[in-house]
């Protein structure tokens, strides 16, 4: 994984635009869950069969993709904002899970 490049080409933009000041830990937080929203929408009402012949079409998958992207912008904005390194916690958390969630043999 490397969130870091990720983060520092995020900051960069958001710098870039003097959008900095927005992106407060609570604004983000909110910014990621309504993007989360945008995102479900694609999937209301709709089965999981549906679902993976709907994103058969470009169009229909690039707009899902869009909405991953949005989600995936701002919780890395908003680790950013709280000094979190994502590379670090992502793998310790898979390191719990592993423990949590052990093999079955």
């Amino acid at each position: 994984m490397d969130f870091r490049k990720l983060e520092e080409k995020l900051v960069a933009f958001r710098d870039a635009r003097g959008w900095g000041k927005y992106h407060t830990p609570k604004n983000l937080a909110i910014s990621a869950a309504v993007e989360l929203g945008e995102l479900l929408e694609h999937f209301q009402w709709e089965s999981d069969e549906e679902i993976l012949e709907a994103v058969k079409d470009p169009a229909k998958k690039e707009a899902v993709a869009d909405e991953i992207a949005d989600v995936v912008i701002y919780l890395t904005l908003l680790a950013h904002e709280l000094g979190i390194d994502l590379d670090r916690a992502v793998g310790e958390k898979l390191e719990k899970n592993g423990r949590k969630y052990p093999l079955r043999t």
